[in-house]
């Protein structure tokens, strides 16, 4: 057979048959004194083999090992580790179409966030929130928005420990009672501070509302500037995002949050 003759053979094409050449995985055949490649029957089984090995999910890499071991024990180790690869592939497809269908359900019975899916705990709190801008008299603060991206940012890339930990202090915020008022007028207090300096006399009324709205232990102690060197990158990016009096007032309500706790 010539080589376009056994790739119809095995369904490959004859680009595939020589790349299985350059890689080692199926032996170069001799050729005819008119210089093409003579195949034989072996070479269709053993290009067959090659076949049914990838079939199974195997890299080009292992299936050329495998072929290389004659007596077949490395084909027996590598299928049970490819079984149990499939086995955590389909948990986690289990686990995401788990997660999906509660999106799906939470998306029929109201919507999801503009924010994009975010877990139970930010859904609720995202919820209230909104049930809250609905009562305001105007538009939602501005403050109010920027805070839930900066929450759906940080339960999307924090390290587990620090999404526990921000999922744990959603629930303390979310459980206080008279959470959403405080919170909408620490938000409508900041918000009004955005084209005023750092020394504006609002500052201080604004750090107490927002030092109300915080449990303690959220926050680091009290930070010297907007980007500190070595502040928390969450703290440090919601800082350089915010005008000057409102991040003067979010540093003066850490400092109230560190004297309630002794720091």
């Amino acid at each position: 057979m010539r080589i376009g003759e056994l790739a119809a053979l095995a369904g490959v094409s004859t680009r595939t048959v020589r790349h299985y050449h350059h890689l080692g995985l199926l032996p170069e055949p001799p050729r005819r004194a008119n210089g093409y490649r003579h195949y034989g029957l072996r070479d269709a089984v053993a290009l067959a083999r090659v076949r049914r090995l990838t079939g199974l999910g195997l890299g080009l890499d292992e299936v050329r090992d495998i072929l290389a071991d004659d007596a077949g024990r490395e084909l027996r180790e590598v299928l049970a580790e490819l079984d149990a690869d499939l086995a955590r592939q389909e948990e986690a497809i289990r686990a995401r179409r788990t997660r999906l269908a509660a999106l799906l359900r939470r998306a029929d019975e109201g919507g999801l966030p503009a924010e994009g899916p975010v877990s139970d705990e930010l859904a609720a709190l995202f919820g209230e929130m909104d049930r809250a801008a609905q009562a305001l008299p105007g538009p939602e603060p501005a403050l109010a928005a920027k805070e839930r991206e900066l929450l759906a940012l940080l339960e999307a890339t924090a390290p587990p420990e620090e999404r526990e930990r921000l999922l744990a202090t959603v629930r303390s915020m979310a459980a206080a009672p008279g959470a959403m008022p405080r919170m909408y007028e620490a938000y409508a207090q900041l918000d009004a501070l955005a084209e005023a300096p750092p020394d504006d006399p609002r500052v201080d009324a604004a750090a107490r509302a927002v030092a109300a709205c915080i449990p303690p232990g959220v926050l680091e102690p009290e930070l010297p500037a907007p980007t500190p060197p070595g502040a928390d990158p969450f703290i440090a990016a919601l800082f350089a995002d915010l005008a000057p009096a409102q991040a003067e007032a979010l540093r003066r309500a850490i400092g109230l949050l560190g004297e309630d706790t002794g720091g």
